[in-house]
């Protein structure tokens, strides 16, 4: 057994941060292909708006002194520039200051947009990511040796993460307790993926062991993070088996992918020289400079911990919570509850004069959402659909409550095209529609008897009516 102080991280650093890079990318790309939709000057909450409705300093961004689409294109690109850079390791290969600086303005691009994208970067996933690429600063190239602190850091983010997820779960939803939350789960989810049918429709000791299994690794195998070699390794082994198969049954935007990268912070370079054949640079001396501030890091991030150990101990826990506009040390967790049935929002259009019983609506449909009975759910993950995620948020409370779901059916009837780019289908691809509308639909999985007849993946049944029919028109929509 090998004691605290005696490991060594090189290739856990290495790991870590080409792991990291590469969802970066995958945030930045998603930022150069979806804000400016969402959030851009035209988008459905717009960017400049919001900057003049709050101060700087509540929610710090580069985009308070350049809140135009210009400015979000060069972010978000540059931002894919610096992710390649991390991902290739250019920087690692010279000065330690370099490396800091790559993952130091990675930091300040991507919180710029977290820090502006109102409703839709409102995820636990993008303060997770902020606070990983965070510490990624302080880890240092191969110019100098990673510091113990450091990689303890990312265990500490990695242990909030998943002891927090197990502390909501049982605090929360029964199902959670009486093992029968995955009995519901994967088909009432956000964003089913291609398993979730066969996953719903596995045996229910399948769906009881697997909570079990969600039990133990969210709130057993956290504490094994801090213990010596090998039982570190070993609890990171099981957290990312565990990730695995979360990451098999849907699609969870980069949470899962995320916390397996993070688990690697539990390896030293023993357990991964055997996996990875990279060399371990020669034994070298720390900057003086990185070991300051390396330390006044613990000591702060010490401090920030008080909150998040308060909110965990507490019965009236939160889920995920940020105390401080930077995002360092927040309160995280997932699936505190599960929903039961599942309900789906389907927007419609119509060329004809007037809505009536004989009126013909034709369906629109969103990347990533089950709308057609017959088409399995695709595989979308660790990409973020952001409208897809919000879609399935507005389908559990009113569209009123969603301050973005008017100006997107408006944007629907104007035929905005960098809106229609965020679909997966386009019934009016001539012109826009006369009318808009949307309709509730409670969804199921299709039996597997069901299945097997007629090939589809779905059932659906109406339950109302969502959003009334409007046409176009200038200036905001009124009330219903």
């Amino acid at each position: 057994m090998r004691w605290i102080g005696s490991e060594t991280f090189w290739l856990t650093r290495l790991i870590y941060q080409r792991g990291l890079a590469l969802i970066l990318l995958a945030a930045f790309l998603n930022a150069a292909f979806e804000f400016k939709p969402l959030l851009g000057e035209h988008g459905l909450l717009p960017v400049p708006l919001f900057t003049m409705a709050v101060p700087f300093a509540a929610t710090p961004s580069l985009f308070f002194f350049a809140p135009t689409d210009t400015a979000f294109t060069v972010a978000a690109w540059l931002g894919v520039l610096l992710a390649c850079v991390a991902l290739t390791g250019f920087a690692d290969r010279y000065a330690n200051w370099l490396s800091m600086l790559v993952w130091a303005l990675l930091w300040i691009l991507y919180i710029s947009f977290v820090n502006v994208g109102q409703t839709f970067y409102a995820f636990g996933w993008e303060s997770i990511l902020l606070e990983a690429t965070f510490y990624a600063i302080f880890l240092g190239s191969r110019r100098t040796p990673p510091q113990t602190i450091g990689i303890w850091l990312l265990r500490w983010l990695l242990f909030r993460l998943m002891f927090g997820a197990g502390l909501i779960k049982m605090r929360g939803d029964p199902c959670w307790r009486d093992l029968t939350c995955l009995n519901y789960h994967y088909e009432t989810q956000p964003m089913p993926g291609p398993l979730s049918w066969f996953f719903h429709w596995a045996p229910a000791w399948f769906h009881t062991s697997g909570v079990i299994f969600n039990h133990f690794s969210e709130l057993v195998v956290p504490f094994l993070y801090f213990l010596p070699q090998p039982i570190a390794a070993i609890a990171g082994v099981i957290t990312i088996a565990f990730q695995g198969l979360i990451f098999a049954g849907g699609n969870l935007a980069w949470l899962n992918a995320l916390t397996m990268v993070l688990a690697l912070s539990t390896f030293d370079d023993r357990f991964l020289s055997r996996i990875f054949r990279i060399r371990i640079p020669a034994a070298a001396r720390h900057a003086p400079a990185h070991r300051v501030a390396t330390v006044g890091l613990g000591i702060l991030v010490a401090f920030l911990s008080i909150q998040p150990i308060r909110n965990m101990l507490s019965p009236g826990q939160v889920m995920n919570t940020d105390y401080n506009r930077f995002h360092l040390v927040g309160t995280y967790g997932a699936f505190g509850s599960i929903t039961r049935p599942r309900y789906e929002v389907i927007v419609e259009g119509t060329n004809d004069t007037g809505p009536a019983a004989s009126t013909e609506w034709r369906e629109y449909e969103i990347w990533g959402k089950p709308g057609d009975l017959g088409r399995m759910p695709p595989q979308i993950a660790p990409y973020h659909l952001r409208l897809g995620w919000l879609m399935w948020f507005a389908a559990l409370s009113s569209w009123e409550d969603e301050s973005w779901f008017a100006p997107f059916m408006q944007k629907l009837l104007e035929g905005d095209r960098a809106v229609l780019s965020l679909l997966r289908s386009n019934p009016f691809p001539d012109h826009p529609p006369r009318y808009v509308r949307a309709l509730i639909y409670e969804y199921h999985f299709t039996s597997p008897a069901e299945r097997a007849a007629t090939g589809k993946w779905w059932t659906r049944k109406l339950t109302g009516q969502y959003f009334p029919p409007i046409m176009w028109r200038r200036g905001p929509l009124p009330p219903s």
